[in-house]
């Protein structure tokens, strides 16, 4: 099992709400912030981040809109809903908690000499 990669699928609809609650962006954009922000540690394989993006919205945690872009065609552009900052805080908590029990469990809880 690749760990990195399940992590990063637990974890991509977190991180696109994040992004998403400074300001609206379009889906290539929202891969790249959260690359930059994870100095590069992060990266989204194509057709890993659709999908994430479609679940969210279909849940209504986001909302999308088709804009013109100069150039190009079309391009859709998601922002964060009032339900969705509210699930981001929920998340927020839960990993925050999750992250201090495995801390809990790596940090030896005696010498190993005493096993």
């Amino acid at each position: 099992m690749d760990v990195e990669r399940e992590l990063m699928k637990g974890s991509t609809q977190t991180l696109i709400l994040a992004v998403l609650r400074e300001g609206a962006r379009h889906g290539y954009s929202i891969a790249r912030e959260i690359e930059r922000r994870s100095e590069v540690g992060l990266k989204f394989k194509d057709g890993s981040l659709y999908p994430a993006l479609q679940a969210l919205e279909q849940g209504e945690f986001i909302a999308g809109v088709w804009e013109p872009s100069a150039g190009g065609p079309p391009r859709k552009v998601y922002h964060i809903t009032e339900a969705g900052l509210a699930e981001l805080q929920k998340r927020t908590g839960d990993w925050n908690l999750f992250a201090q029990m495995i801390q809990r469990i790596l940090k030896p809880s005696r010498p190993a000499s005493e096993s």
